[in-house]
Formats: C-alpha cells, sequence, structure tokens
C-alpha cells in the first residue's frame, strides 16, 4: 500500500482551525484519508500505534512543525475512534512534555495533548493507568506555568482538569502516591478523604505508598532518559565532565530549568538501580551525578525541592517494602561531599533534621521513625561502616553537630578505637572510589564526550587509575584520640608517644620513634605493653597507609627519601640485627601487633625490604615477620599482603612482583592465584613492563613443574586477564611441549583466548609426534577450526615430518582394540585419541586441501598409513571415509596394477584428486622392511572382503 502524505487541520494563531494556506486537500481530505486508513487496517490499527511511538521516542526531537502538527492531529483522531492503544500513545506524547521547559514549542505541545484529554474525557477515564499519568504530569508542569498571561491561562486550564478528573477517580491517584508536586488537592485528603473514596484512610495511606517508577520515568524525556542511562552505565567516574556539560547546555541552562533537578534526582533515586556487576567497576556512581546536580542550583527554592526529592523515600521508608538502593545515593553524597564540599554535606545535613517537625507535622512521628529506618538500615547494610565520623564531623559548625546529636543520638557515638571493624561486602551497594587526595571534586574531574563521540574515551589527557572497593571507614583528618591506650603505657613510654603525637616535623618523629624502639629492646621493658603500644603507633601513623607508597619517579634518591618514615624505623632496626638475637624476636612480636591492627603493614615491610639500601639482601625477614603473625605461614601471609597491595597501589604490586618471584620461588610460582591478581589490575605498560623484566632475566613468573596447572587455572579468568598469561608465558624459554596437554582442556565456545594464544605460538614450531597427538585429539567439530588450521600450516611447512607423525600415529590407533568411544559426549573427562578421531580430522584437512596445490596427501607414509587402516577397518569406516581411503586405493592400484575389475569393486564415488603422486619402485624400496610386510600381508584379506563387501559391484 502506497504511503499517503495527510496535511490535517492546522491550529491558527487564534485557536481556530483550519487547512493550512498551501495545503492542496479540502477540508474533508484528512478524515477521508483517516477513514480509508481505519478501513483497509485488519489489526486494529496496531501497525500504525507502534510506528507513532516509534517516531515519538526516537525521532520527535528531529521532526519539523508541521510533522508535529500532524502527529497530534492524528492523535486526536485515534483517541476519538476509541482505538485500543491510543492511551499508550497519550502516554508518549506527554513524556515529551519536558519539565523546566517555557519555550514556545513545549508550550504548545502541553496545550494540545491537554486539549486532547480535555475533550475526551469519558474516554480518559475508562484508563485508570492514563488517568494516574496525566494527573501526575500536569501537576508538575503547573509548577513551571507561571508569569505571563498566556502561561497563567494554561495553568488555569491544567488545574481545573487535574481538579474535575481527580475529583472523579481519586481512588485512581493512590497509585500516585508520594509525589512532591501533590499539594493542589491537599485540602479534600486531608480533611474529608472518606468523602473521595470509600478505601481511602487518609493522607498516611498515600504516603506510606511506594511511587511505581513508571511515574517517575514520565517526567523525563527520552533524549534525557537515555542520556542518564549511558552516563550511570557506560561513564568510568572521573571522565563524566564533557557529558555533564553536555547535559547542562542542552536541559540546564535556563532560569526556568532549575524545577527539573527534582525530576532527575527522583528518577535516578528511584529507577535508576544499577546491577552489582556495574557497582563493582569504575562505572560513575549515582551519588556523583547528584552531587552535581546540587552544586548547579542556583535557586534556593530549586535547591529545597531538589533536596526534598533526594530525601524523600527517607520520610516514610519501611525496610520491609522499600529498597535500600533508593535512600542510599543521599548519604552516599553527604559520605563523599564531607572533603571536597563540606557545604553540600551541611546544608544536607541540616535538611535532614529540619525536614522531620516541618515536613508534615501531624506526622511528624511516622517522619521521624521512616529517618530513624534509613540510617539504621544504611548501618546494617553497611552502605558506611558507621556514622558518626558524618554526624561529629569536626568541618560541620557546632550548632548543626548539637542538632544532629540531640535528633540522632543512637548514630553519634564513636566506635571503640582499638578494634578494626571488618567492612563486609555491601550487597547491591553503590561502591567507594579511592580517589587521590589532590582531586578537588568529585564531580568533575576529566574529559568525556557525548553525543556522536559517546564511544571516544581517554582520546586526550594522562591516564588515571580508578578503583572501586566496598565502602570503607571514612577517612577524615582530624585530631586523634589515644587517650584510651595512654593511661594502660609506662611513664615514659606515655611522654615518648606523646612527643610523637606533638611532632609535625618527621626528621624530630624518626628520632623519638628510635628512641621509643630502643626502650622496647631494654631487658625490663614489660611484652605485654606491645599490644598498647602497637594501638597507638597505628592511630598516630594511620596518614602512613593512605595514598600511594611508590614515589611518582622512581630513582635511587626517591626510594630512599620514601623509607625515611617513623614507622619504618622498626624495619630498619630489624635488618641491623641477628635473627637468634631476643630484641629480633621482640620487635617481631611488635610487628606482629602491628599487623593485626592495620594488615597493611605487610605490603609496607615488602616495600622497604625492596627499597632501602639498609635491606639489601635481606628479603628473608618477611619470612620471620609471617611465621612471628597469627596466620604463621608464608604463603597465606604472602598473598594477603599482595591482595591488600592490589586493592590499594597497583604501581607498587608491579614494582614488588620481580623480587618477590625471585626472593620466595616455591611460594609464587606454584601460584596462580598470584598472577591472577596481578593480571587482574595491570594495564598494557605495565604488562609490557613486566615482560621486559622476564626478558632480561630478571624475573621468573613461570616453571615447567607448574606452569601448565596455572594456565589451566587461567581459563576460568576475565579475557584481558588470560591474554595477560599467555604473554608472560611466551615471554619464558619453556618449551611449548611442556603445556601442550592444555589442549585437552580446551573448549571452542569457552576458551577462544587460550586457543588463539595456543595457536599463533604453534605455527612457529616444527611438529613434533606429541604436538600432532594432542592436536587431532581434539573433538571435531564444524565451528571448531583449530586442528585444521594448525594442520594446513604444518603441511605447509614441515609436510614430511607431519606425514611421518600421522603415519605412526594412525598405525598405532589402528592396532589399539577399538571401543566406540564418542568423544563428543559431555560424560567423558578428557579428549582421547582414537582413530575414527585422526580419520576425521584428516578428511576435513583434505577437503581444505582439495582446491590447493598441495600435495599432502600423495606422499607415501600417508598412502601407506591409509592402506594399512583400510585393510583392518569395519565397513562403516570404509563407507564414511571413502573419499580419504580412495587416496590409498589409486596408490594400491599404482603400484601393484591388479586387473581392472578387481579396481571396479573399491568403494564407490571417490571424489576427483588432483595432483595425486604415483609412488615409484625407489620410493617403496626407500621405505623399511617391517613396513613393507605391515602393507603387503594385509592385501589378500582387504581384497577377500571387498568381495563379500555389501556394497554393490559390477564385477560382483
Amino acid at each position: 500500500m502506497p504511503l499517503v502524505v495527510v496535511t490535517p487541520p492546522r491550529r491558527g494563531p487564534r485557536g481556530g482551525r483550519g487547512p493550512p494556506p498551501s495545503c492542496p486537500y479540502s477540508r474533508a481530505s484528512p478524515s477521508q484519508c483517516y477513514r480509508d486508513l481505519a478501513l483497509v487496517s485488519r489489526d486494529g490499527m496496531n501497525i500504525v500505534l507502534n510506528k507513532i511511538n516509534q517516531i515519538l521516542m526516537e525521532k520527535y526531537l528531529k521532526l519539523q512543525d508541521t510533522c508535529r502538527t500532524q502527529l497530534v492531529w492524528l492523535v486526536r483522531e485515534l483517541v476519538k475512534g476509541g482505538v485500543l492503544g491510543a492511551d499508550g500513545v497519550c502516554m508518549t506524547f506527554m513524556k515529551q512534555i519536558a519539565g523546566g521547559d517555557v519555550t514556545a514549542k513545549n508550550i504548545w505541545l502541553a496545550e494540545s495533548v491537554l486539549d486532547v484529554l480535555t475533550e475526551q474525557r469519558e474516554w480518559v477515564l475508562k484508563s485508570s493507568l492514563l488517568v494516574a499519568m496525566a494527573v501526575y504530569t500536569y501537576l508538575r508542569l503547573i509548577v513551571d506555568h507561571h508569569g505571563t498571561a498566556q502561561l497563567q491561562a494554561l495553568r488555569q486550564k491544567e488545574f481545573m482538569e487535574c481538579l474535575m478528573i481527580g475529583r472523579d477517580l481519586v481512588r485512581l491517584l493512590q497509585n500516585v502516591a508520594r509525589i512532591p508536586e501533590f499539594e493542589l488537592l491537599w485540602k479534600d485528603i486531608i480533611h474529608n478523604p472518606q468523602a473521595l473514596s470509600p478505601q481511602f484512610t487518609g493522607i498516611l495511606q498515600l504516603l506510606q505508598s511506594r511511587t511505581s517508577r513508571k511515574f517517575l520515568a514520565c517526567r523525563l524525556t527520552p533524549d534525557m532518559e537515555t542520556k542518564l542511562l549511558f552516563m550511570t552505565s557506560r561513564v568510568r567516574f572521573g571522565q563524566q565532565k564533557r557529558y555533564q556539560d553536555w547535559f547542562q547546555r542542552q536541559y540546564l541552562s535556563t532560569p526556568d530549568s532549575q524545577s527539573l533537578r527534582c525530576d532527575l534526582i527522583r528518577y535516578i533515586c528511584g529507577v535508576v538501580h544499577p546491577s552489582n556487576e556495574v557497582l563493582s567497576s569504575d562505572v560513575l556512581p549515582r551519588w556523583a551525578i547528584i552531587g552535581w546536580l546540587l552544586t548547579t542550583c542556583t535557586s534556593n527554592v530549586a535547591a529545597s525541592n531538589a533536596k526534598l526529592a533526594l530525601f524523600y523515600d527517607w520520610l516514610f521508608f519501611s525496610p520491609d517494602k522499600d529498597s535500600i538502593m533508593n535512600i542510599e545515593p543521599a548519604i552516599l553524597v553527604m559520605h563523599h561531599s564531607m572533603k571536597p564540599h563540606p557545604a553540600i554535606t551541611a546544608t544536607l545535613l541540616d535538611f535532614m533534621c529540619r525536614i522531620i517537625p516541618n515536613f508534615y507535622p501531624p506526622l511528624e512521628g511516622h517522619v521521624r521513625q521512616g529517618v530513624f529506618s534509613s540510617l539504621n538500615h544504611i548501618v546494617e547494610k553497611r552502605v558506611l561502616a558507621h556514622l558518626a565520623p558524618l554526624f561529629d564531623n569536626p568541618k560541620l559548625d557546632k550548632e548543626l553537630r548539637a542538632m544532629l546529636r540531640e535528633k540522632f543520638p543512637e548514630f553519634c557515638g564513636s566506635p571503640s578505637p582499638p578494634v578494626g571493624v571488618k567492612i563486609e561486602e555491601p550487597v547491591s551497594m553503590e561502591m567507594d572510589n579511592h580517589m587521590s587526595d589532590k582531586d578537588e571534586s568529585c564531580y568533575d574531574n576529566a574529559e568525556a564526550a557525548f553525543s556522536d563521540d559517546e564511544e571516544d574515551l581517554n582520546s586526550k589527557g594522562k591516564k588515571r587509575e580508578f578503583r572501586f572497593h566496598p565502602i570503607k571507614e571514612t577517612v577524615v583528618e582530624e585530631p586523634v584520640d589515644i587517650t584510651p591506650y595512654l593511661d594502660q603505657l609506662d611513664e615514659s613510654l606515655r611522654d615518648k608517644v606523646l612527643q610523637l603525637q606533638k611532632g609535625s616535623d618527621t626528621e624530630a618523629q624518626c628520632e623519638v620513634m628510635q628512641e621509643i624502639v630502643d626502650q622496647v629492646l631494654e631487658e625490663d621493658f614489660d611484652s605485654e605493653q606491645l599490644s598498647v603500644l602497637a594501638s597507638c603507633l597505628q592511630e598516630l601513623f594511620k596518614a602512613h597507609f593512605r595514598g600511594e607508597v611508590l614515589p611518582e619517579e622512581v630513582t635511587e634518591e626517591s626510594l630512599e627519601e620514601s623509607v625515611g618514615k617513623p614507622l619504618y624505623l622498626i624495619f630498619r632496626n630489624l635488618c641491623q640485627m641477628q635473627e637468634d638475637n631476643s630484641s629480633f624476636s621482640l620487635l617481631l612480636d611488635l610487628l606482629s601487633e602491628l599487623y593485626q591492627k592495620q594488615p597493611k603493614i605487610g605490603y609496607h615491610l615488602l616495600y622497604y625490604l625492596r627499597a632501602s639500601k639498609a635491606a639489601a639482601g635481606k628479603m628473608n625477614l618477611y619470612e620471620s615477620f609471617a611465621q612471628a603473625t597469627q596466620l604463621g605461614d608464608l604463603h597465606t601471609c604472602l598473598m594477603m599482603d599482595m591482595k591488600a597491595c592490589q586493592e590499594d597501589d597497583v604501581r607498587l604490586l608491579c614494582h614488588l612482583t620481580p623480587s618477590i618471584y625471585t626472593e620466595f620461588p616455591d611460594e609464587t610460582l606454584r601460584s596462580g592465584e598470584l598472577l591472577n591478581m596481578i593480571v587482574a589490575v595491570i594495564d598494557s605498560a605495565q604488562l609490557q613492563e613486566l615482560v621486559c623484566h622476564v626478558m632480561m632475566g630478571n624475573l621468573v613468573m613461570f616453571r615447567k613443574d607448574s606452569v601448565l596447572n596455572i594456565l589451566i587455572q587461567s581459563l576460568d579468568w576475565e579475557t584481558f586477564e588470560q591474554y595477560c598469561a599467555w604473554q608472560l608465558f611466551l615471554a619464558h624459554n619453556i618449551p611449548l611441549e611442556t603445556i601442550i596437554p592444555i589442549l585437552q582442556h580446551l573448549k571452542y565456545k569457552e576458551h577462544p583466548e587460550a586457543l588463539s594464544c595456543l595457536l599463533l605460538q604453534l605455527r612457529r614450531e616444527k611438529p613434533s609426534e606429541e604436538m600432532v597427538k594432542m592436536v587431532l585429539s581434539r573433538p571435531c567439530h564444524p565451528d571448531d577450526q583449530f586442528t585444521t588450521s594448525i594442520l594446513r600450516h604444518w603441511c605447509m611447512k614441515h609436510d614430511e615430518l607431519l606425514a611421518e607423525h600421522i603415519k605412526s600415529l594412525l598405525i598405532k590407533n589402528n592396532s589399539l582394540p577399538r571401543k566406540r568411544q564418542s568423544l563428543r559426549s559431555s560424560s567423558s573427562k578428557l579428549a582421547q585419541l582414537t582413530l575414527e578421531q585422526i580419520l576425521e580430522h584428516l578428511d576435513n584437512l583434505r577437503l581444505n586441501l582439495t582446491n590447493t596445490k598441495q600435495n599432502f596427501f600423495s606422499q607415501t607414509p600417508i598412502l601407506q598409513a591409509l592402506q594399512h587402516v583400510q585393510a583392518s577397518c569395519d565397513e562403516a569406516h570404509k563407507m564414511k571415509f571413502s573419499d580419504l581411503f580412495s587416496l590409498a586405493e589409486e596408490y594400491e592400484d599404482s603400484s601393484s596394477k591388479p586387473p581392472k575389475s578387481r579396481r571396479k569393486a573399491a568403494v564407490p564415488s571417490p571424489r576427483s584428486r588432483k595432483g595425486t603422486a604415483q609412488p615409484n619402485a625407489e620410493e617403496e624400496s626407500g621405505s623399511s622392511s617391517a613396513s613393507e610386510e605391515e602393507d603387503t600381508k594385509p592385501k589378500p584379506t582387504k581384497r577377500k572382503r571387498k568381495g563379500s563387501s555389501a556394497v554393490g559391484s559390477d564385477s560382483d
């Protein structure tokens, strides 16, 4: 059916209707065309509705004004005709009405859709979802429509329409609960709820109902929604500035757009719930976007509405039916803004306190309980370990801290300092980003792109490492309180600890620290004080364990300077002692106590032993340290310390790798766990650096007795991790035959990384019999081209050697008892080489070489082997591989020249064999006597079987 373009009546300048001046149709033409369309439709206009929805969702912004007018007219006709599904088109149209936009086009669209709903009110009331969506949409738009006379008139029309629909169908409006703009029907809802609906008990019923995501999403245009979803799923944290700038220019640049921010925040909190995979990645977190939106609020009213939108789900929160993801962004915005934007945290905490009595005074108790339940649930789910560092932070003013202590005394208590809280991994929680202290802002740190160049990331600027981990204890710079420990120390030791606390100069602190170490090494020192002293040191030197340890530029001078920290004096004294000395054991006990309270001390010790000149050749001290800890095991301690290093500082992990593998080969060279830690976090530059270390002899990461097991473990790793592992393996001089048995574990769909790396390496090798055996032992599958591709390559480069190996394998497997094993069955543990397996691969190779000049199958060893197999195999194999065996028949014909009638008795329909060479007498005499016997003895038997074959023959 040809497409007919219909020009509908256009709205005149005063609202009158009439055809456009240039319209060639009469006034009846549009209606006639619509009538014809309805008559020819056999699916209830379903295709038309789908196409309209597609245009509205994907192309509306690109439509010209005439086309938009035509769409509105067509939707009006669909509604008039009561077409099933027209309500969905109306809702899509309403979604295109942007909030915070009072431009002429947006106002025209809002008024046009409102006219359709007003004209067909009875039809609208039949769809409960459309009623709810219409009321929600226009109650929200009323906020923007003020100022000019035209906007005031539209505002009044919207108000009356919402009021009429709302009074007639208020029971349906219970689906639209918890909407910040729901104030127009406030009076009836509060004072006379039963008059509106017998089932309606009052405002509390509405406020305790969860808002459907449909309504939160309907106030964002499709383009806004697409861009927000892109930012929360594809943009890396730190690269969002260009995206935010684009979004702000497009939607948030006008004064009227201030009201749009609350729509965006409600959408992010209530609709955007990332998966655990996204949460654990470096994708831009929700709290960062919300923090940016809060910083762009220039109006006090808009700022208040934005904060209400952020905390709205807190007010009547119930852990049984509400999601932690709805309340999590607010607490994380406050947590992460404390350092770069303390004013934002302060205003949000102040708002949270003041909203309790002021939101709705008669329900103050319910609001207080909702906020308390939210905070309690946040602590239970380990979004934050505890709230005291947030609520009682020195950066907050005294009045606010006093208000917080008054409102939430349960969450203001300080945790006990000696016990380190072990943070459990949160369930569906946002991940913390350990950014450098140099960062000035949580929200805009790097470049990005948004429209056509969305995929062009990281094209400019310096690379930065962003790693995400579960939220840990809040890091705030505040005075350290070690008073509970000081009372337990001897007087002389207490004075030195106080000097250490007051000292601000590193050199002075080092001198005091040396005095403390000397006192610990005295004969009359009470060893029971080691634990208390370790607690003091751990609190005083928290800053030692934050940030990067390795200098930005690694030189001998910078390394020596980096190990000049006061706490490292314990390491230096340890290096200067003999291991059989009692003082040595005492310092190890002190380090063990420190390790229990601060596990990072382990990899700091490794770094000191690697970097300090005073510790040259003393790496074995780490083994003594590991045995002195509560773990008591070198391997366990080393793995835990390297894991902690991996989470905190990847550069340091790469720096330590050569010395770790060199000094502890028994613990590292057999550990797939350690290799996975390394390849899971390194980038391409760090991989290249490690490969260079291997090739220069500074690093050995694999050895023959364990490499196969490690590579098999790597098959479950991520793609880049596997490629890194293979690159590091190939940098070593380990014969490929050592790991060739891994082929038995590789499946073409599940292990493409290992197969591609192994294939590229095999093509550089001369085939050995073991290699050929493992290659041929792979199951045959039409989509698995591994075996055929490597055999074809060897045919081109090493045809004679490959032929001899295949002959040997064919004869060996032909002499074995045949157990018809299905190599493709899932029950078989590993692929076993069988005669059928070899023949299938050879047949695939024959087909692949058909159109080439390669004469691999004309070689004497191959033909002799096929002849040998054909003489003893059963009829099923002869039928299945008839074309392959026909090559041996030709070889037999040319050597013994039997009668033609006998040659006709061979298996019928052989395929053409181009370029097959005829072996001469010299070639036969050159073969061994044993193989001649094997080739000649079975011939009579073979011919006898042919005579009795079930296959038809003219001679028979």
